[in-house]
């Protein structure tokens, strides 16, 4: 009996060992039930994304974004959010304005073309609500350039926005702000500079037929497909002119931006969406009579409205970040 037991026992440990030796790239990919993808599907989903390919990460770039994200979903987790996603066209969206700002020594949230974040997304290809947050760091001295060093400054960023303290606290507002599903991550490191940057996006709509540029007076549609539980609530679309050129002491001075511009064009209530809706399926038909950039910012509520109400967007979280180019 004891003979047949200890050697059922050193089976085990021989298989526990094989187990602890086993290199990690045979074991299963660890996952969780918050639908947040492992490393691989990362890696998969960063080959797949086409758009803005010149600022495409490495994979060692993406082990430290994935990193990265879990500290992001920590601090998410500690206010009670639920834990957000990496997004890559986003990611590669924050490279970009990484390298730009670090290249050209200048901090902010506008590059030196004049375009917002949301003017910066929805040209690379987005068409969902961004919110960004932007740190950077200088030295009289070259940085030392590796992946510890790189992951310890983008840690040492966001530490810096958790550590705000209200009224001045909108970078940490951002991050635990409980309706971001998905977050791009940048940084980039040389020299003397490093920027970091955090892209949140709130994704909860679907959308076809995004023209990326009209004319003046010619009709176009939208098309917006929800998830089925919910209905069109509002839209605001919002006017501006064509961006303006920004020198780097011009953006370092210009500090937080604003989500919409002062001048409104068009509102659709509910009661007008509800009779353009085939059941998850909006077609919105829109026409635009000035030159000019327009930022379509769309809202949605749980319950379809269908006649003339009180209807209020505070508190409400914009479910789009469509720019629309309007020329003659």
């Amino acid at each position: 009996m004891f003979k047949k037991t200890w050697k059922q026992i050193k089976i085990l440990i021989i298989l526990i060992i094989i187990l602890v030796c086993l290199p990690h790239s045979i074991l299963p990919h660890r996952t969780d039930n918050t639908g947040n993808y492992d490393l691989e599907s990362y890696k998969k989903l960063n080959e797949s994304e086409r758009r803005l390919i010149e600022f495409k990460d490495d994979d060692e770039a993406m082990k430290l974004k994935i990193i990265q994200l879990d500290i992001i979903n920590n601090s998410r987790k500690r206010s009670n959010a639920s834990p957000v996603n990496l997004d890559i066209l986003a990611s590669r969206v924050a490279n970009k304005i990484c390298r730009e700002a670090a290249v050209n020594e200048y901090l902010g949230h506008w590059n030196m073309a004049g375009e917002e974040p949301y003017l910066r997304y929805a040209f690379a290809g987005g068409y969902d609500h961004v919110s960004e947050n932007a740190y950077g760091e200088w030295s009289s001295d070259k940085y030392y350039k590796s992946s510890q060093v790189i992951s310890s400054m983008m840690k040492t960023g966001h530490g810096k926005f958790m550590a705000e303290r209200a009224p001045d606290d909108g970078h940490k507002e951002n991050i635990i702000d409980k309706s971001h599903n998905f977050v791009g991550i940048g940084y980039y490191l040389e020299g003397k500079q490093f920027r970091y940057y955090e892209e949140f996006i709130d994704r909860y709509l679907k959308f076809e037929n995004i023209p990326g540029e009209v004319k003046v007076g010619e009709p176009c549609n939208i098309t917006i497909k929800t998830d089925g539980n919910s209905f069109l609530y509002f839209i605001t679309i919002y006017r501006e002119n064509w961006p303006q050129p920004l020198t780097p002491a011009q953006i370092s001075k210009k500090g937080s931006y604003r989500d919409y511009t002062n001048e409104e064009y068009k509102d659709m209530t509910a009661w007008d969406l509800s009779k353009y809706r085939n059941g998850t399926i909006y077609k919105i038909p829109l026409t635009f009579s000035e030159e000019g950039l327009y930022y379509i910012q769309i809202f949605s509520d749980k319950k379809e409205i269908t006649k003339p109400a009180s209807l209020n967007t505070k508190g409400k979280t914009p479910e789009s970040g469509i720019v629309l180019k309007v020329k003659r």
